[in-house]
């Protein structure tokens, strides 16, 4: 049995398979980032899955593309996780999730640059071979422009500030706990306080309409094309495809921006797991 696995901060895609490209089951857990995550809450993320445990034993090969993979402690983290689940697991493949993304978004062979933007963010260049990141990721504090947990921060700063028009302070009040307790609780003491500030972009996608919130979404993927894709010279002559629920229901603003930059807009794809396992029936199994 091999498992093909999509992890982000939010939630992780789970397809096995077996040596002739035929899907045995398909599952979901919440997110495994071993950047943000211990030890213990990724264990039990993955064994109180049923079909995970279920089959635990009949694991040989995992194939894993995570969000916090991209230097060596978190894979060696993650690794050790599976080593102690999947004990009879002979071959293990940890990779960053910008890899699902590109596996998932390209024609192999052809020159692209692929963006992540989901709870979190980043931008890497394919160059018909290998995958190359001009921008080393500080994660979500620091850096995620235009993602999920980005767009959070901005409409809680602006709630507090009294920067929002009172139109929407009343409703975004009305569909959120906006206590100050319940905010320093989740982002400070809780687990996956980015996957907590992701959850306030729903507010902003379901009134994108709305000209405040037009202005923010614009802003935040000015940012994003300014301090990522622009890094690549290359970056008005290949087709740049997007990976991630935030750029998949912001495909039109995001089309739209990208004409100012002279960007050719190429594919949008919210989950990458279907287009991960296929890469890996065509270049891995056969």
């Amino acid at each position: 049995m091999i498992l093909i696995v999509d992890s982000g901060s939010t939630k992780t895609d789970w397809i096995s398979i077996n040596k002739s490209g035929e899907t045995l089951f398909e599952t979901q857990t919440l997110g495994l980032n071993p950047q943000v995550l211990t030890n213990h809450i990724l264990k039990e993320r993955i064994v109180n899955n049923f079909e995970l445990y279920k089959f635990r034993k009949d694991v040989k090969e995992i194939h894993f593309y995570g969000a916090g993979c991209g230097t060596e402690p978190p894979r060696v983290l993650i690794k050790n996780v599976f080593e102690d689940i999947f004990i009879n697991c002979e071959y293990y493949s940890i990779k960053e999730d910008t890899y699902a993304a590109v596996y998932s978004a390209v024609d192999i062979g052809t020159p692209s640059i692929v963006n992540i933007i989901g709870t979190g963010s980043n931008c890497s260049y394919y160059d018909g071979k290998d995958v190359i990141q001009r921008v080393q990721s500080l994660g979500y504090v620091l850096m995620d422009y235009a993602s999920g947990n980005y767009y959070g921060k901005y409409l809680i700063r602006a709630y507090y500030f009294n920067k929002m028009p009172e139109y929407l302070r009343e409703e975004f009040a009305k569909n959120y706990d906006l206590s100050p307790n319940t905010i320093k609780n989740k982002l400070y003491r809780d687990e996956n306080p980015n996957t907590y500030l992701a959850g306030f972009a729903k507010f902003l996608i379901d009134n994108k309409s709305n000209e405040y919130f037009k202005e923010i979404i614009y802003k935040g993927l000015e940012r994003f094309i300014d301090y990522q894709i622009l890094q690549y010279n290359d970056f008005s002559k290949v087709d740049i495809h997007y990976v991630g629920s935030i750029a998949y229901y912001l495909k039109d603003e995001i089309t739209r921006v990208g004409k100012k930059y002279n960007l050719q807009t190429g594919r949008f794809i919210q989950r990458p797991i279907t287009g991960l396992v296929d890469y890996h029936k065509r270049n891995i199994l056969s």
